[in-house]
Formats: structure tokens, C-alpha cells, sequence
């Protein structure tokens, strides 16, 4: 057949004149060459031919020779000439062109990347297409010893199976001409080798370049390792041999039979049968066609003339040596050969633990497949087990009391039916690795044995069979086992794990519950009615107090509900509870002359200061459950108020908080170690088990495993949510970019450049503190130059970019008839605030941390009706609690650096009752820290509730060059 010319799919004129850009031994290499295979001897001996039909110029990998050598390139490109056949009229020519001839193995690498490059000529691609697979037939032992027609060492490609030979034929179908456009010297008319023969010498020629290592000396003899051919007369004979079986047409497999009466029997327990029938089984050995992958036949069959004519008069002899290579793999085949007839091979016990074992695979490998019986059951699977011990409480138990154990153990069980105790001692006894058992034959894992002997796993902690159950897995002896609980710990998962019916509005509320608070309120009952505690993480303003108040009513409990909140909510609780569920008994306890006399039921509320001082007072009282209200002021597990709080008992803990995770989740944990004790483990357990891996983001499943554990006990609602968006205003917030002012600037850069060179020359807690000190700085510069200098402030107006920018937005927004809250950390500033505002007769007024409990009442009551257009605030003292929907604007005149605190202080505004869309106003120092944080700030709310890295903290820990970068002052623009 002769060549027909081509012209490239790949680029012509971009193709440099060395390899390709990028890595140098690119597909740029090969851009618009076709490729033709030389045969030679031995195989590994050929050449690959880079040629171009449409006359480009080739790459120059000659001039790189030696540079990379095998497996790194092209290192031994020749330069040289081809003669292809070329089609001209009704005939065909020969033509020399210029080549680049290159070792079979250093083209191993371009050819592959040209299977798949779009740019690759179709005569590379169909050439990468068969490289692929003679790597494949290498990576499945598919290469055998021979010998050439000259008697040197070659490797080959086989034993080839069917779907092997018809995948080289595809490619060979698929060729182009100009991928076996070389004449055959001497034929006359011209004719070219048939594509199918070459790719065959081809795939043997990359097996016999890959294995020239000292490992293949091991498999086959010294000679087979050598790059240099090796001359082997001596072995003619066993090279036949082996040639044989490259090319030989039968593959073979081992069918078991295990019959009754060659196995121990499990029902009897004893073997049954005389002495002579103690085998454990019997392989029939099966032969198949290659030819024809349907012809099959038992050995006997053919030996008895009595197989399919289809096999060839070969047969015989290509089994027999088929069953030699595999008798090499596995040693118990040898007896087989030693038959009249090599038909059935009976099994000893170890010899069939071995095909359970590694001899299957390896004789899979090499070709031959193992058939068990249809009738051989798998189904037996072991799950660890948690129940309650022996003599406790059938109807369940409370978490908080420990006395309760429950038992840890393994349970079999086979086709998902539990095997009983008898079984799984007879299972224990077994000694073999098939049994008898219910009336049917099962194959049985050493491993599940071992289990049956020592299925006892000891008994487990209340909350410690929880974790397990709703982690759903176990360690066990170093092993992630399946656990699987029974009886009134499967009740109790199915109630933690399946959503709660909404409830019925509750009978005296005066206030009609969204469908969100309804869930909420039946999850609350859940939790608290089966003795366990839960947070109700909502978002800030969604109603989490009304939704405590609904529960009290529902479940109208006899002894009082202990409330634990901060002094600035204590006058919000009470007037909530006396406005939705008027005739609840409300008593608070603080201040001088509080008392507990008397109590009758309701709620008695109460400060975490309160709750400290007055722990044993409080702890000595019963409670109905215990509501700890802005919990994140406990996320320190190690304070003396999270201590306190701890001491105060009662049948369930409710925390309330918008952000269960402020920094990290040892917050969470302390959360929840309140809540539902012991469920998390010891926090340094929690921290090695969960918390690394979720902070440091490496496992992508860490934070779906902790979640799956958690879960349960937390019910966290936001107000982005699907159910929630519709029955709140929209939200609008804007970043407002300010420039410094002249002496602004100047101090900043005085004080980075002083600063940074002290930091240069401390270490450890020192440094620390001189970073802290640096940021503290910067910020108060980019509030005002007053703030940093501790000024009283005289012309603040002139000197602060945002100080003048806060004054266009007062005057819009009060123009408008509307209302601001203005939040800065810095109590200093807002003084500073309050008495400019003063100047220019705008009504405000200030709450900060000092402003007594009675007062902050009164302000936001003047705020909320109207007295006070303005109000300025504290970011720590008045970032939770305050119900301030009047507001229409929120001013955040600098920024702490934790998106979720300043969201909570956004929530003054933006909560359930707000019916004017809000907006927040950034205001940000351009090209400072705060320019800088403000984008890590971004990335940071984008995370929502996962785990938030340490703020401030973590920024002493940046290196001088890193924390220069991100100080240093920048040009806008």
C-alpha cells in the first residue's frame, strides 16, 4: 500500500527551531511530524522516525543530544534522511526526506503526550496511542523472556489476551499512511509493511527497552537485564518455549468446587467423610480460547477429545506450557502437570487460604482467573455494637448521669441478619477458612474470626457511645470500624438525627411565631425533654429570646428557668417576657438586696458578673434548665465565669449565641462541653482529633466529620436563609475608601518606620507586644490625629479624612429624617465623637462599658422613640443585645478585625422588627492596614460560620518583610 501525502493538524510556521518551550521536551516537539516506526534486532534496537509531509522544519533535538538521556527527553536524536512511499496518480513513489531518528525508549515520553495533544499530527497520536498500551501490558507483567532469530536476549509483549489483540488492531486500523509510509526495500510494485504487523513489532520492541534493569535479571537471568545484546545459543529450547506462549491461543482458569463432603462442617463440627476425603476443596482447571473469548471448556474435556473443534490441534500444547508459567506464579499447579490429565487439583486448607489470600491476584496477573461457586455466601459483616449493659434501664438513661454504661462490642451477622450468640461461638471455633452455616457455605475472613473470639469491646460512658453513634464510626485497635447502636440509644439517635415536628403555637404567647421560630422551639423541646443541652446558634435579631419565652410556655415547667446574660440585656429579657407571656413570674437577680426567697416558678434573670460572685448561692437552687444568653462570653472554658457556671446543675443547658465561632473552634468546644459535657472529649483530644485538621484546611472531609458530630446539638439558622430572607428589609453595605490627611500621613510613616526597626531587634513575647502596640497605632492615626496623641481635640475636623466624611453622611441622613448608630472599638474616640457632634448640634449620646445597666435602658428607649438622632457606641459593650431597629444606618468608623463581631453590632439594627432597609457604612483609611485587613476581612466573611483564624493575634506571628508589607503606607491608585 502506498503513502498518501499529509498535511499537519499541528502549527508550521510557529515551531521553533529547538524543542518546545515550557518544560523542553514538550508536545511543541512534535508539532506537525508525522511518525514511522524502523524495525530492527533485536527490538529494542528500532528507531522512531520524525518526518514532515508538508516540509517544515523539523525540531532541532540533535542539537540537545546526551542532554537528558532515557525517560528525560530526546538525548540520542540523530539527524538523517527517510525514504517514505509517496502516491502519485495510480501509482506510488519512493521519496527521501529529512528525519530526526530517535531511540525507542527516548520516545517513549513524546509519544505519550501526544496521544492526547489536539495539535499532534494523527500519525504521533495513533503511535501514543499503542506506546499507551504497551505500557499498560508492562504494568500488568504482560512481557516475557525469548530469544531473536539470532539468538540474543529480547523481551516480548504476552501473554496477549483477546481484548489486547483487538485493541492493537483498532489502532492499526486507524492509522493514517503517513504512519507506515516505509517502503519495503526491494518489493516491486512498491508496497509498505502492513500496519498491523508493525504496531505488534513495535509494542515488543518498548517491552524489550523498558525492563534493562537488575530487577529483570532477577525474573529472567543476568542476560535479560543487559542493554547490550546478549548472545544465548544454550537456550534454543526453552526460548521455543516461551515463544510458544506468546503466542499461544488458550488462556486458563481455576473453578473451585466445594462440595459437602471435602469441607469441615460447621453444623456437626467435625470433618465429614473418611480419611481419604479431607481435602479442603478442588480447582478444575478451565481452558479458554483467545480467538474466541465465548469457547470454554473443562481440561478433560480436551484431553478426551471431547472440547469445542474450535481450539486448534495446538490445544493441548499451549495449555500445558500456559499451566507451566502459571505452576511458576503458584507452586500447587506443579501437581497438576504431574497428571495423566490435568484436569482437577485437590486443595489443602493452607493452599486455599493462600487463593483467599495473594495468590489469586498474582495469578489474575498472569492471566489466570479464579471462579468460586455461585453458592458461596459473603455476606457475613461485622459492625461494633453499643447497647445497654446488662440489668440497666430499658427505657433509656439521662447523659448527665454516669452511672449508666453501655456495652461496646462486635456483631456478626450474615446477609444483614444478626447472627446469634451460639453462631458466633461455633464462628469463633472455626478453623478453616470456608464453613458451613445455615445451610449454606460461607467464606470466612481470619480477621472475622478473630473478632467472634474476642467480640467483648468493653463498655463505653454515656456521652462517649453518644459521640460514637452520631459520628457513626469507632476506633477500634487502630481500625475506623462502623458502629451501629441498639435499643434506646438507636431511639434517641433517630429523635437527634430526624428534624422535629414544628409545635403549635403555644397557648398565651402574645406574639404569632414565624415558621423558623416554631422549628426552633420544637428542636429546644426535643433537646431539653430528652435530658440534653443544644445551642440555638441564629443570627443576631432572628428572635432567639421570644423563642426561650414560646418553650417556657409550652412546656410550662414547675421549677424557675435561670437566665445568664449580659447587664446590657437584662432589661431587654424582662420587658420581652412581661410584653409576650404577661403573667410569667420574672424576678432579676442582681444588684444589692437580690434574693432567691420565694421563687415560684418563671425566670429569674441574672449577669454573668452576678453569676459569679453568687455561684454557690445559685448552685444550691433547682432549675427547670439553665440559659446562658450571649454565650461567647463563656468560650473560654479555663475563666472563672465558665468555671462558675459550670457548678450550677440542672436537666438541661440551653446556650444562645450568634457566633458559636468567633476565632477558633476551641470556642465551639467549650460551648458544647457546657451544653452536653463530655460529648466533644478532652479539648486537648478535641484540638488533635478535629480542630487542627478543619483550621489548617488540609482535609477537605475534616469539617463534614465534625459537623456530622455536632450537628444534633446545634441549630444554626441565618438571616441569608431561603425560610428568613423574605421577612427581613434588604441590607446595602459600602466600603467608603478615605485618604489620609497631611499630618495623618505623617505620623503613619514616623511611626512604621520607628517602630519596625525596634521589632527588627526583639524577639518572642516582646516582639509581640511591639506589633500589637504598632496596629493599636496605625489605627488610631487612621481614626484622627487627636485620638493617637491623646488631644482634646480642637479643629478635629480639619485634620481626619474620615471625621469629614462621617459629617457628609450625618448631614444626609438626618437631611432625610433618619436615624444612625455609629460603633467604634475605641471608647476614647467616641468621646471625641460625641463632642464634635455637640459643636455642631446634633443631638447623640454615648454608651460604652462604664454606662450603668438603668442608663443603657433609658438610652435605648430615647434612641428607639425618637429623642436621639444619633447614637454613638462601643463595639465591645454594645455589640449584642440592644434592639435598636430605628436605626436605618449603620456607621462602623473603623473596623474590628473579626466580620463576625462587627455583623453582631450591625444586628443592633438589622434583627426581626425592622421594617426600613438598612445601610452599612465602612469607612476605610485608603492604602493602610486598614486598606489591607479589609480585603483579608472579605475573605473571611466569605467562610461564614467555619473556623475564623486569630485576628489581631495571628498577626504578630508575620515575619519583619511580611509585616512591613502589610503596614507600610500606599498611594491610592
Amino acid at each position: 500500500m502506498a503513502g498518501e501525502p499529509r498535511s499537519s493538524n499541528g502549527p508550521s510556521a510557529d515551531v521553533p527551531g529547538g524543542v518546545g518551550e515550557g518544560d523542553g521536551t514538550g508536545d511543541v516537539a512534535l508539532a506537525g511530524c508525522a511518525v514511522v516506526f524502523l524495525p530492527a534486532q533485536p527490538p529494542r534496537a528500532g528507531k522512531v522516525a520524525l518526518w514532515r509531509p508538508d516540509g517544515g522544519p523539523l525540531p532541532d533535538l540533535v542539537a540537545r543530544g546526551g542532554e537528558e538521556g532515557a525517560w528525560g527527553g530526546p538525548g540520542g536524536a540523530e539527524q538523517g534522511t527517510l525514504s517514505v512511499a509517496r502516491r502519485y496518480g495510480n501509482g506510488a513513489r519512493s521519496h527521501t526526506v529529512p528525519a530526526v531518528l530517535l531511540p525507542v525508549a527516548e520516545t517513549v515520553p513524546l509519544l505519550v503526550r501526544a496521544r492526547h495533544d489536539p495539535t499532534a499530527h494523527p500519525a504521533a497520536a495513533c503511535w501514543g496511542a499503542a506506546t499507551l498500551h504497551a505500557l499498560h501490558l508492562a504494568a500488568r507483567g504482560r512481557m516475557l523472556p525469548g530469544l531473536t532469530a539470532e539468538d540474543t536476549d529480547a523481551w516480548r509483549a504476552g501473554p496477549l489476551d483477546a481484548e489486547d489483540i483487538a485493541h492493537l488492531r483498532a489502532i492499526a486500523a486507524a492509522m493514517p499512511a503517513d504512519a507506515y509510509a516505509v517502503p519495503i526495500p526491494g518489493s516491486r510494485p512498491l508496497q509498505v509493511t502492513d500496519p498491523a504487523v508493525l504496531v505488534r513489532l513495535y509494542v515488543d520492541a518498548v517491552i524489550d527497552a523498558l525492563p534493562r534493569t537488575p530487577a529483570a535479571g532477577l525474573v529472567a537471568g543476568a542476560p535479560y537485564a543487559a542493554s547490550a545484546p546478549q548472545h544465548l545459543p544454550g537456550a534454543r529450547e526453552w526460548a521455543a518455549e516461551v515463544a510458544a506462549g506468546v503466542d499461544a491461543g488458550v488462556r486458563l482458569s481455576l473453578r473451585l468446587d466445594l462440595a459437602p463432603h471435602k469441607l469441615f462442617d460447621m453444623a456437626e463440627g467435625s470433618p465429614v467423610g473418611g480419611a481419604e476425603e479431607r481435602s479442603a476443596a478442588a480447582a478444575v482447571l478451565q481452558v479458554h480460547s483467545l480467538t474466541d473469548p465465548t469457547l470454554v471448556a473443562d481440561a478433560r474435556d480436551l484431553w478426551e477429545g471431547e472440547g469445542p473443534d474450535h481450539f486448534g490441534p495446538r490445544s493441548r500444547v499451549d495449555t500445558l506450557l500456559a499451566l507451566r508459567r502459571a505452576a511458576r506464579i503458584w507452586a500447587p499447579l506443579t501437581r497438576l502437570l504431574e497428571r495423566a490429565v490435568p484436569d482437577v487439583l485437590p486443595l489443602g486448607e493452607d493452599e486455599l487460604y493462600e487463593l483467599l489470600g495473594d495468590a489469586a491476584p498474582r495469578l489474575g496477573a498472569a492471566g489466570v482467573s479464579i471462579h468460586w461457586p455461585k453458592e458461596l455466601a459473603r455476606g457475613l459483616t461485622t459492625a461494633a455494637v453499643l447497647r445497654p449493659a446488662p440489668g440497666s434501664a430499658a427505657d433509656g438513661f439521662g447523659f448527665f448521669d454516669t452511672r449508666e454504661l453501655l456495652q461496646f462490642r462486635w456483631q456478626m451477622a450474615m446477609d444483614g441478619v444478626p447472627l446469634t450468640e451460639a453462631e458466633m461461638d461455633a464462628l469463633a471455633e472455626a478453623h478453616r477458612p470456608v464453613v458451613r452455616l445455615r445451610d449454606q457455605w460461607v467464606l470466612v475472613d481470619p480477621g472475622l474470626v478473630r473478632k467472634a473470639r474476642k467480640r467483648e469491646l468493653g463498655y463505653l460512658e454515656p456521652v462517649d457511645a453518644l459521640a460514637a453513634t452520631l459520628h457513626g464510626t469507632a476506633e477500634v485497635d487502630g481500625e475506623e470500624v462502623e458502629v451501629v447502636p441498639q435499643g434506646a440509644l438507636a431511639a434517641l439517635r433517630g429523635r437527634l438525627t430526624t428534624e422535629a415536628r414544628p409545635l403549635p403555637q403555644p397557648s398565651g404567647l402574645r406574639a404569632t411565631l414565624r415558621d423558623y421560630q416554631l422549628r426552633g422551639m420544637a428542636w429546644l423541646d426535643t433537646m431539653t425533654s430528652l435530658g440534653l443541652g443544644g445551642c440555638l446558634a441564629d443570627d443576631m435579631g432572628l428572635g432567639k429570646t421570644l423563642t426561650v419565652i414560646a418553650l417556657h410556655l409550652h412546656r410550662r415547667p414547675s421549677a424557675p428557668v435561670l437566665v445568664v446574660c449580659p447587664a446590657s440585656l437584662l432589661g431587654n429579657w424582662q420587658r420581652e417576657i412581661e410584653r409576650f407571656a404577661p403573667g410569667t413570674p420574672v424576678r432579676r437577680f442582681h444588684g444589692a438586696g437580690r434574693s432567691l426567697d420565694g421563687l415560684d416558678g418563671g425566670f429569674v434573670l441574672t449577669t454573668y458578673g452576678t453569676m459569679r460572685s453568687s455561684a454557690t448561692q445559685l448552685a444550691g437552687r433547682s432549675w427547670a434548665w439553665i440559659v446562658a444568653d450571649e454565650a461567647q462570653h463563656v468560650k473560654n472554658s479555663r475563666s472563672s465565669t465558665a468555671k462558675a457556671l459550670r457548678g450550677i446543675k440542672a436537666p438541661a443547658r440551653i446556650a444562645l449565641t450568634g457566633t458559636p465561632v468567633e476565632n477558633n473552634l476551641s470556642e465551639l468546644w467549650a460551648l458544647l462541653d457546657w451544653t452536653t459535657p463530655g460529648l466533644l472529649g478532652p479539648l486537648k483530644t478535641f484540638r488533635a482529633l478535629h480542630a487542627r485538621e478543619v483550621e489548617g484546611g488540609e482535609d477537605p472531609a475534616a469539617a463534614e466529620r465534625l459537623a456530622r458530630l455536632v450537628r444534633p446539638f446545634i441549630l444554626r439558622r441565618k438571616k441569608s436563609d431561603p425560610g428568613i430572607v423574605p421577612e427581613l428589609p434588604p441590607k446595602t453595605e459600602t466600603d467608603h475608601p478615605v485618604a489620609l490627611g497631611r499630618e495623618q500621613a505623617a505620623l503613619y510613616q514616623a511611626v512604621v518606620r520607628e517602630t519596625l526597626t525596634r521589632i527588627e531587634t526583639a524577639e518572642g513575647i516582646a516582639r509581640r507586644g511591639l506589633v500589637m502596640k504598632l496596629l493599636t497605632a496605625l489605627k488610631q492615626i487612621c481614626n484622627h490625629p487627636a485620638q493617637y496623641l491623646k488631644e482634646a481635640a480642637p479643629g478635629l475636623a480639619a485634620r481626619s479624612g474620615k471625621l469629614e466624611l462621617l459629617d457628609e453622611l450625618l448631614d444626609t441622613i438626618l437631611a432625610e429624617g433618619g436615624a444612625t448608630l455609629i460603633f467604634t472599638q475605641y471608647v476614647g474616640m467616641a468621646r471625641l465623637l460625641e463632642r464634635h457632634l455637640a459643636t455642631r448640634g446634633i443631638p447623640a449620646q454615648l454608651l460604652h462599658g462604664g454606662t450603668p445597666v438603668a442608663e443603657r435602658e433609658r438610652m435605648v428607649d430615647r434612641f428607639q422613640s425618637g429623642h436621639a438622632p444619633v447614637f454613638l457606641l462601643s463595639l465591645k459593650a454594645a455589640g449584642t443585645g440592644l434592639n435598636l431597629t430605628r436605626a436605618g444606618h449603620v456607621i462602623h468608623y473603623d473596623r474590628w478585625w473579626n466580620p463576625a463581631v462587627e455583623e453582631q453590632a450591625t444586628d443592633r439594627a438589622y434583627r426581626i422588627g425592622q421594617t426600613q432597609p438598612v445601610q452599612v457604612h465602612r469607612l476605610i483609611a485608603e492604602g493602610t492596614v486598614e486598606d489591607n485587613i479589609a480585603q483579608l476581612l472579605s475573605a473571611k466573611r466569605a467562610l461564614a460560620d467555619a473556623v475564623l483564624s486569630g485576628g489581631e493575634t495571628a498577626l504578630t506571628e508575620l515575619s519583619d518583610a511580611e509585616l512591613a508589607d502589610l503596614v507600610s503606607l500606599r498611594r491610592p491608585g
